[in-house]
C-alpha cells in the first residue's frame, strides 16, 4: 500500500502519507493552547497519522483569526505548546505547527458563535492588509499595511518560527492559503498597492518569498518548511491555478519542501464546485509541472480514495481534515480496509 509506505524529507521520516490537517479549535486563552489541545492533537498521533500539524497558529496578537486561536508570539505560549508537541513525537507523529496571519479576516466571532466580525464592545481590534479592501459589506475595513508595517509581519513570522523549533516542533508549514494576510498580498483582487509588493506577480508574491526567506533562516536546515497555498481564489481576475504553478516553481530556492494545495477563502460568494477530491487535480499538476512536492486536501474522505491519489503520483501526501474530526483514528481504520499493517501503542495491542 503506497498510503503506508514511509515518506522523507531532509532528516525527518514521516511513517507513512496521512497527515492531519491544521484545523481551528477556537479554544485558547490568551494564545496559549491547553489540555483540549494535547487531546486533539494527541489523540490522532495515537491514531496513526504520520504527521499532525497543530491549527493556524497566529504570530502575533493582531493576526488571530479569533480572540481564541493559538498563538507562538511570545514565551508562555512556547512552553505551552512544548508538551503537546512532546507528546506527538513520543507516539510516533511528526509534530507540526502551522504559523499563520489572519490579516484583514482576522477580529471575528468563533464559528459557533456566528464568525462575523467582531464589534468595537466586543473587543474587535484593527485589522491590516495589503490593501484597505474589506472582506466583505460590513466587515471592519482593514488598514493598509506600511512597508514598517510590512517589515514586522516579516520579522513575526520569524521570530514565530524560532519559538516553534524551541517548542520542539518538526515541521512548520507557513500559512498562505484561505484569503489569509499572505494570499491577500498574492491576490489582485486583495491587492491594489502601487507599490514594491503590488501589481506584477513577482510584486505581489514578494510578501510570501520574504516570509519563507525569513522562517528558513531561522528554521533547522535538516528539517522540512511547507507551505498551504490556494490554487485558485475561485473568482474572475483573482489568483489562479497558473500563478500556483509559477509560484511552486520559485520555491525550492527558498527552502521549501511541500506545497499543501488547498483553494478558495478570499473572497465571499464564490460557487465552488465541491465533491470528493475536488482540489487534487491541482496538486497533480503542481506537482508535475513545478517538479515540487505536494499534499492534496479537500474532502478526501475513504481509504481507497486517499491509497489512489498518493498510487496515482497525483501528490506525495493527503491531508485529512474534517474526516480526521469525525474519526481520530482514520489511519488505523485505513491500514485495516487496505489490508495494510500499522504498530498500536502498547496499551491498545490487545484489540488488533
Amino acid at each position: 500500500m503506497k498510503l503506508f509506505e514511509p515518506y522523507t524529507q531532509r532528516s525527518l521520516t514521516l511513517r507513512n502519507r496521512i497527515v492531519v490537517s491544521p484545523m481551528c479549535q477556537y479554544s485558547a486563552q490568551a494564545g496559549v493552547p491547553d489540555q483540549w489541545h494535547l487531546v486533539h492533537l494527541g489523540s490522532r498521533a495515537v491514531g496513526g497519522a504520520g504527521a499532525v500539524i497543530a491549527e493556524a497558529t497566529a504570530v502575533s496578537p493582531e493576526g488571530r483569526i479569533s480572540a481564541h486561536d493559538t498563538g507562538i508570539w511570545n514565551d508562555a505560549q512556547r512552553e505551552a505548546w512544548r508538551p503537546i508537541a512532546a507528546f506527538l513525537a513520543e507516539h510516533g507523529a511528526v509534530p507540526g505547527v502551522q504559523l499563520a496571519h489572519a490579516g484583514r479576516k482576522a477580529s471575528v466571532w468563533r464559528p459557533w458563535e456566528g464568525g462575523g466580525p467582531l464589534p468595537a464592545e466586543q473587543g474587535a481590534w484593527q485589522t491590516v492588509a495589503p490593501s484597505a479592501i474589506a472582506f466583505d459589506a460590513d466587515w471592519h475595513v482593514p488598514q493598509a499595511l506600511d512597508i514598517d508595517g510590512i517589515r514586522r509581519v516579516v520579522a513575526d513570522f520569524r521570530a514565530a518560527a524560532r519559538r516553534a523549533k524551541d517548542a520542539g516542533f518538526k515541521l512548520v508549514e507557513v500559512h498562505g492559503a484561505h484569503g489569509y494576510l499572505l494570499h491577500q498580498f498574492m491576490s489582485p483582487l486583495s491587492n491594489r498597492r502601487d507599490d514594491n509588493y503590488g501589481g506584477s506577480f513577482e510584486n505581489r508574491t514578494r510578501l510570501v518569498r520574504e516570509v519563507l526567506a525569513a522562517v528558513r533562516e531561522v528554521w533547522p536546515q535538516e528539517l522540512p518548511l511547507w507551505l498551504r497555498i490556494s490554487a485558485t481564489d475561485w473568482a474572475d481576475h483573482g489568483w489562479t491555478i497558473d500563478d500556483s504553478v509559477r509560484l511552486a516553481g520559485q520555491l525550492s530556492g527558498l527552502g521549501v519542501d511541500l506545497v499543501d494545495v488547498s483553494s478558495g477563502g478570499l473572497v465571499p460568494h464564490v460557487k465552488i464546485p465541491v465533491g470528493p477530491g475536488y482540489q487534487v487535480p491541482f496538486a497533480a499538476r503542481i506537482r508535475q509541472e513545478s517538479g515540487m512536492a505536494t499534499g492534496a486536501v479537500g474532502l478526501i474522505t475513504e481509504p481507497a480514495q486517499a491509497e489512489g491519489i498518493i498510487a496515482g503520483g497525483a501528490a506525495d501526501l493527503v491531508l485529512i481534515a474534517r474526516a480526521s474530526l469525525r474519526d481520530p483514528y482514520f489511519p488505523r481504520r485505513a491500514a485495516q480496509e487496505l489490508g495494510a499493517t500499522i504498530t498500536a501503542p502498547e496499551q491498545y495491542q490487545r484489540a488488533w
